[in-house]
């Protein structure tokens, strides 16, 4: 396994309806990304799309991504924060399974707090939401 330094927050910047299969589609085709951009993706119900393995390396943070796991939530249209209840819940269980999986604790932080970063993903502060969590 590669060496995790960052738990990533991402939001997808779109409607909370857009469908998984369109944000994937949107990466392929208009990108050209071969990797997904998150390895978990969750809709406004809860349901979390896991888009790749935590072995393989996704498109979350440019300079990042080998050191990086990503998971976003689908919405955040108009830089507004529009996570569900199910989607702040599941955002926290993804974290706690990377973190378990891992065996300690990489930095949580949003996407909007690399440096060179000019967007407000995730539309929160994810560095204080989750700074309770320790291993």
């Amino acid at each position: 396994m590669r060496r995790i330094e960052y738990i990533v927050i991402h939001c997808t910047a779109t409607r909370d309806d857009a469908t998984v299969e369109a944000i994937q589609g949107y990466w392929r085709a208009v990108l050209g990304w071969r990797n997904p951009g998150y390895h978990f993706l969750i809709d406004k119900a809860g349901q979390v799309h896991r888009l790749a393995p935590l072995e393989k390396v996704t498109n979350g943070v440019r300079g990042y991504n080998h050191s990086s796991i990503h998971i976003s939530y689908i919405g955040g249209a108009g830089g507004e924060d529009t996570r569900t209840t199910a989607q702040k819940a599941s955002i926290l269980n993804c974290i706690r399974e990377v973190i378990q999986t891992l065996g300690y604790q990489p930095v949580i932080q949003g996407h909007r707090d690399f440096p060179g970063v000019k967007k407000s993903c995730p539309n929160y502060d994810a560095v204080s939401e989750y700074s309770w969590i320790t291993v």
